[in-house]
């Protein structure tokens, strides 16, 4: 993105620039709703004479792998969009600035898209459980844990997608330019 004596110097760049806010905000929600994810019952395990023994269980983000992924990869894109557009307007449209730009584009979405699909595979197993390896489904107990946890990926997947739009557009406004000189 290029910034000229005080206009975008064209449309494209005004896309570039509204899909990178649009992808803050959707990997901004994917951390923060997953990252503030957690979810506690208690349940009664055993009656002891006439007493009954209640034992609380926890579910929270920081037990699964896949989604301390996803909170780290949506932080790092929600991070790496600002600095861009910071960057952006400084670097007056350099060539090499640009190359290395649409590079770390590129890595900003396959993170984003893989810390999305882990964590989706590891949703859908808590959702459904395993059978063959006996382990049961958790979501009929921990509801709202799963509720959040599906929105968390479904923002996570916007993000990836805006991305992936965003790599296109900057190709696509690369192309005119260098076809222009």
């Amino acid at each position: 993105m290029s910034y000229e004596n005080g206009r975008w110097m064209n449309g494209g760049l005004l896309c570039l620039l509204l899909l990178r806010i649009a992808a803050v905000f959707f990997t901004s929600t994917a951390a923060l709703s997953m990252g503030f994810n957690k979810q506690s019952i208690t349940k009664a395990v055993a009656i002891v004479g006439t007493k009954t023994l209640y034992h609380s269980y926890a579910a929270k983000f920081h037990q699964t792998p896949a989604f301390i992924f996803l909170v780290v990869v949506n932080a790092v894109a929600s991070i790496y969009n600002p600095v861009v557009l910071l960057c952006s307007f400084f670097s007056k449209g350099k060539a090499l600035h640009n190359m290395m730009l649409r590079y770390t584009d590129l890595v900003v979405f396959a993170v984003t898209a893989t810390g999305a699909a882990a964590a989706a595979s590891m949703a859908e197993l808590g959702r459904n459980g395993n059978l063959h390896a006996r382990w049961s489904p958790m979501c009929d107990q921990f509801g709202g844990f799963c509720l959040r946890s599906d929105v968390a990926i479904a923002a996570s997947f916007v993000g990836a997608f805006l991305h992936m739009i965003l790599i296109a557009v900057s190709l696509a406004d690369g192309i005119q330019t260098s076809s222009k000189d």
